[in-house]
């Protein structure tokens, strides 16, 4: 009876740290968004995102995975507890195509990043006004506030995409005449390799953008997560990620006046 009984205790304790485990885990939303979060060369998932998130969930304790995720989905994903944060280039002042602002269906942490809705035309394509995109195809990911941006060009037609790089494929593939994306994409892409013939039309960039990490409304992580930001900031750890993927100018490593 004694052996019985202490194999319980032992089952017990197994679930139990099992258990806890679990509940130390954090599973990132993301899409391949480069330089945020994309594949290398081995096939390891890296980028600014990437590597942030996971400096930030290490030093908070938890074991971090990653879940790529259809954007157009992130809402549902998120409050069905499929993932607990979509950390990905989120536009955080920004409203959806419904009219709502999406800090009204999330809770945001600190702004980390600024960023522009690029517009993206072939470089002979002769698009460099407002004007001269009414009646031309333009593409954009579903559900994205590049989206939004790419249905304010009066007179032009619209189609949404599940990635913002399958956007740009289109329009290198002359399939669409512009697309709208993060300008951080746009950089990273425009001018290089296969994508030689596009290029990024600056006037016709949006306002400044600013990318935050997305929690489920009440969430406590919101708060300590913004904590562990500010550590990070402190010492450093974020400006390194930063210079790493090129992205130190638009970065924010001052959060002082957020809280």
């Amino acid at each position: 009876m004694k052996k019985i009984l202490a194999l319980i205790m032992v089952l017990c304790m197994v679930f139990a740290f099992a258990g806890c485990g679990n509940d130390k885990t954090i599973v990132v939303g993301y899409t391949i968004y480069e330089p945020m979060n994309y594949k290398n060369a081995d096939g390891e998932l890296v980028g600014f995102d990437t590597d942030l998130a996971k400096a930030v969930f290490e030093e908070m304790g938890y074991e971090v995975q990653f879940q790529e995720i259809v954007w157009e989905s992130k809402y549902t994903d998120l409050n069905s507890d499929t993932i607990d944060c979509i950390w990905n280039g989120f536009t955080a002042n920004a409203a959806d195509d419904d009219g709502v602002q999406r800090a009204d269906k999330v809770d945001f942490s600190y702004n980390y990043m600024e960023n522009r809705q690029a517009v993206v035309v072939k470089k002979d394509s002769g698009l460099t006004t407002a004007e001269s995109l009414s009646g031309k195809l333009g593409v954009a990911e579903s559900g994205s506030a590049g989206q939004t941006y790419a249905k304010d060009f009066k007179g032009s037609n619209f189609k949404g995409f599940i990635k913002q790089t399958d956007c740009l494929f289109e329009v290198k593939s002359g399939t669409a005449d512009f697309a709208v994306v993060d300008v951080q994409l746009a950089k990273s892409y425009c001018g290089k390799g296969d994508y030689e013939n596009l290029m990024i039309v600056e006037d016709l960039s949006s306002d400044v953008e600013y990318y935050a990490i997305g929690f489920k409304k009440g969430s406590e992580l919101t708060a300590k997560v913004n904590k562990t930001l500010e550590k990070l900031a402190a010492d450093g750890t974020i400006a390194k990620i930063a210079k790493e993927y090129g992205v130190e100018n638009p970065a924010i490593t001052d959060f002082s006046n957020q809280k």
